[in-house]
This record gives structure tokens, C-alpha cells and sequence, in this order.
């Protein structure tokens, strides 16, 4: 039998220690439908949990793997699951580490109902581990004081089929691997006990009706997020109230606003953009190239190549992509030649300096600049 949501989750720790009264208005919300990203998370966390769940197959063995209507591609697994299993070899190079994936694990009776899955507990020397697998590349994820962290590690210790990780344990490290980087943070025991009664207090005051209501960082994530009261400024609204009892007339006027600074805000990042691409400096921000996508150097030789090895290149009336030539001849066990094939980008995007990916040179504006001097 399934459970039912939990009252707070990993994903959701900050959000209710910060605004407990967020679980009550989060549960009049109609549910959220899943997208693309949340789907290709998924398949990346269900892909990367089998291949450590069968250490002996060979991982590229993963490709193809799928969930829904996604798969596992060539250039998925080099660029997500690649670096993945990179970051933690790093953390056990000499394969010393007990571990189990996707652990269910909860507070049991201390706090009831509350509940989640962790990525990977596990167990070195002295140490436990706490590791989390974040697939997505747009939100730059923090090891130290990680609430989602935490929260895997009490629950966890409090779980009878987690708890063996921790036992005796003096130190605990809560890790997050975000391809292609790794973030780390070792903590105690005792900051895990001392998080686990900050949730607890939240929980408990969750469950009033004056439950404090209060906005921030943690409301990125909030599905309540359009009708609470203390990001719409109407502040005297009661959290209590239904969904079916909101006013229209009040949602079409924030529509309406919500249109006129969507706009604004997309000139403006286009503005950034072009003075970034101009060599004008914004502070705290940088252009970065979006993710190459792999194409055909030349377009008949690959074509050429494929009918000699029996293979179909054409799906009319477009030549096959490389992802997909890869996967047939690796079913006749024919690697591809990597020089018919080239990474290319497809352009830049403005992110926050503090991005991981380096910053895109504007050489080719230099070198006209230069040029015109000496013209």
C-alpha cells in the first residue's frame, strides 16, 4: 500500500521550518502537474540507482534505459551520469564504502507521518554518508546546512533499515554531486539531532491555525506560492481558504501584472545579455555556453558510413542524429568515429557569476574590434 505525502519532505524542509504555514495553504493547491525536467530527473536518479544496484554490469550498459517516454541517450550518460560516478569515486576511491540506495526512510513515532527517500546513505571508517543527486543545472545546490541533507540524515538514523550507518559514527558528511561539480560538508551528530528539533518544532506549529506565514528563498519551490498572502501583500488573507473560494477578479489583475513584469524582466535579461556579448561588464553575472549538442561533421561521409555497416542512416528525410547512429552500431558492436562528429553549442545564456561553467570569451568581437583598428 502506498503512503500518502508527507507533511514535509526532504525537498521541502527549508520551506516549512521557515513558513510552517505553508503546509496548510500548500495543501489546498491543485497537484502539480510533472515536466520534462522533473521527468528527465527521475529517469537520471532511477538510471543511476540500478547501475550501483548492479556494480557488475558494465554502466554504459544504462543507455536506453528509460521512464515514460524518456530514455537514457549517449549524451545524457556523458553528461550527467559520466560525472556522476566520477564524483563519487572520488569519495570512495578505494570502493571501502557500505552504502544503500533509495532508502525509504521517516522519524517513526517521534515525528509521524513525515517521510522521504534518500539517494544514497552510507557508511566509511567513522564516517556516515549522506548523498544526493541533483540532475538539474539551472539552481546551483549547497552542501553546508543542506536542510534536504539533514533531514535524509535524522530520518535515516531514526530508520531500522538506515540507522547501522550512523551507529557509533562521529562525523557526518552530507554531499551534493549536480554534474559536473560536487559539494561537500561534514557536520556532527549533534547538529543533526539539534536539526531534527527544529523540524519538529515546525511541524508543531504547522499545525495551528496562526501558523506563522512568512516569505523568502525558500519560497522559490512553493506551489502555494500565487495566492499566499505574504507574497501577494494581501497579508490579512486567512491562510484557511479553499482554492474554490479565491476571488477571480483578484487572480485576473495579478495575471495581468504578472504579464506586464514578466516582460519587463525578460527585456532586461536580454539587455545583460547583449551588453555582456558587447565586452560591458555586469556585476555578478557572465555568459555561458548552452549545452553542445552533438552533430555530424560531414553529413555524407556519415551517411556513407552507416550503409557500409548495414545500418539505415535516413528516418525521411532527415540523416539520423549521432545518438542514434551510436546505438546501432553498438548493437553490431561498431564503436562510432569520433571524427565524424562535432560538439556545438547553441549559444550563450546569462546565469549568476557563481555559476560552476566557465564564462564564454567574446574573441570573435575582439578580434573585428582589433581588426577595425588597424584598418
Amino acid at each position: 500500500m502506498a503512503k500518502h505525502s508527507s507533511i514535509v519532505g526532504g525537498s521541502t524542509a527549508s520551506r516549512v521550518i521557515n513558513c510552517p504555514a505553508s503546509v496548510a495553504l500548500c495543501a489546498k493547491m491543485p497537484p502539480k502537474p510533472s515536466s520534462k525536467y522533473a521527468d528527465e530527473g527521475t529517469l537520471l536518479h532511477n538510471a543511476i540507482a540500478e547501475i550501483l544496484e548492479h556494480p557488475l554490469d558494465p554502466p554504459e550498459s544504462i543507455i536506453g534505459f528509460k521512464y515514460k517516454e524518456l530514455e537514457v541517450t549517449q549524451d545524457l550518460y556523458d553528461d550527467k551520469i559520466v560525472p556522476a560516478l566520477k564524483s563519487l569515486a572520488e569519495v570512495d576511491p578505494d570502493f571501502e564504502m557500505n552504502y544503500t540506495v533509495e532508502s525509504e526512510v521517516d522519524f517513526g513515532e517521534f515525528l509521524p507521518g513525515v517521510f522521504g527517500s534518500a539517494d544514497l546513505i552510507g557508511r566509511m571508517g567513522d564516517k556516515a554518508i549522506v548523498l544526493d543527486w541533483k540532475f538539474g543545472s539551472g539552481v546551483i545546490v549547497n552542501a553546508t546546512e543542506n536542510y534536504q541533507g539533514m533531514f535524509y540524515a535524522a530520518a535515516a538514523m531514526r530508520t531500522n533499515t538506515t540507522k547501522w550507518a550512523f551507529e557509533g559514527a562521529t562525523e557526518i558528511e552530507i554531499i551534493i554531486v549536480q554534474p559536473p561539480e560536487m559539494r561537500r560538508w561534514v557536520t556532527t551528530p549533534e547538529r543533526i539531532k539539534e536539526f531534527e528539533q527544529q523540524l519538529a518544532r515546525a511541524v508543531k506549529e504547522a499545525e495551528k491555525s496562526d501558523a506563522e506565514l512568512k516569505s523568502g528563498s525558500h519560497c522559490r519551490w512553493c506551489a502555494a506560492k500565487p495566492v499566499c498572502p505574504a507574497m501577494t501583500g494581501a497579508v490579512a488573507r486567512s491562510t484557511q481558504l479553499a482554492l474554490k473560494e479565491l476571488e477571480p477578479e483578484k487572480i485576473a489583475v495579478y495575471l495581468e501584472q504578472a504579464d506586464i513584469l514578466e516582460d519587463w524582466i525578460k527585456g532586461l535579461r536580454e539587455l545583460a545579455h547583449q551588453m555582456l556579448e558587447s565586452d560591458i561588464r555586469v556585476p555578478g553575472y557572465k555568459l555561458v555556453a548552452k549545452r553542445a549538442i552533438r552533430q555530424w561533421a560531414d553529413e555524407n561521409l556519415a551517411a556513407d558510413l552507416l550503409e557500409n555497416n548495414g545500418v539505415e542512416p535516413y528516418k525521411a528525410p532527415e540523416l539520423i542524429s549521432p545518438a542514434q547512429a551510436e546505438k546501432e552500431l553498438k548493437k553490431l558492436k561498431i564503436p562510432l568515429p569520433q571524427d565524424l562528429v562535432i560538439a556545438v553549442s547553441s549559444g550563450s545564456t546569462l546565469v549568476e557569476e557563481s555559476d560552476p561553467r566557465p564564462a564564454v570569451l567574446q574573441i570573435g568581437k575582439q578580434i573585428t574590434a582589433a581588426l577595425n583598428k588597424l584598418n
